[in-house]
């Protein structure tokens, strides 16, 4: 890989709480995720996130999640499938029109929390969640959890898409994330984290925690911005990827298996 994309999910302060360290992380990534109002955000968040992403040319998505407020969009939810296209439609087309308000354009969407897990585990579920949004903005690129069922989703609607990789979360060795509630799941040394990305990025692979290196299509590596080291992590793995001669932009969409 020569070339890689930095993301960040953001967005997610609601009315006067804040969440996550946005405008600092908004000098970092390339790309960023914005919540759509059901797991976290609000219209107001929604369109001042959008606006500084667009004065710093960072691409933006629509990141849409269960509507679950308190929960974080973290737990996990089964819906009727005509329901869950809706719900999806939903937050996108109230990013679509946000971003249109303020003169920036929604080029990608990222699943958030418990629907992105359950979407990386089931293929089906993982076709309905894109299905809908494709039917909203058809040429949007998908962002998927790399070599899982989101990934096998996205080839087979035929539909631009991009591999993400995880730079503060452990792996399985099927490529899903270790479960938040486990020991080591979350990483928190900015040094590790940029190490282990720089070899994932150089390799084109996952390295599970166990298990043989798994080919990836490392188009985008996720950052966290709502950790005690989230924000040092994001440099280092932007610094640590520079100083390896690897380019960071903002991602352009794949279409087909790898």
């Amino acid at each position: 890989m020569t070339s890689v994309d930095l993301n960040a999910d953001m967005g997610e302060s609601f009315g006067p709480w804040v969440m996550g360290q946005d405008a600092a992380l908004l000098e970092v990534v390339t790309s960023a995720n914005v919540a759509c109002g059901m797991h976290a955000g609000d219209p107001d968040v929604m369109a001042r996130t959008m606006e500084v992403a667009r004065a710093q040319g960072v691409g933006i998505g629509a990141h849409p999640g269960f509507a679950d407020l308190q929960g974080f969009g973290r737990r996990r939810m089964h819906l009727p499938a005509a329901t869950l296209r809706h719900l999806v439609q939903y937050q996108l087309g109230a990013a679509l029109g946000i971003a249109r308000a303020v003169g920036a354009e929604v080029r990608h969407l990222k699943l958030h929390g418990a629907l992105a897990n359950m979407a990386s585990e089931d293929e089906a579920l993982a076709e309905v969640c894109y299905g809908a949004a494709l039917e909203v903005a058809p040429e949007i690129i998908v962002m998927v959890l790399a070599a899982t069922a989101q990934q096998r989703a996205v080839e087979r609607l035929g539909c631009l898409w991009a591999g993400e990789i995880f730079a503060d979360r452990a792996y399985n060795a099927d490529a899903t994330l270790v479960d938040r509630s486990l020991p080591g799941a979350v990483i928190h040394d900015p040094e590790h984290a940029a190490e282990r990305i720089v070899r994932m990025v150089q390799a084109g692979a996952i390295l599970p925690e166990e298990g043989e290196a798994i080919p990836a299509a490392v188009d985008t590596i996720c950052l966290h911005g709502d950790g005690a080291t989230a924000l040092e992590i994001a440099r280092a793995v932007r610094a640590a990827l520079v100083e390896a001669g690897i380019e960071v932009r903002t991602f352009e969409g794949r279409r087909g298996s790898i």
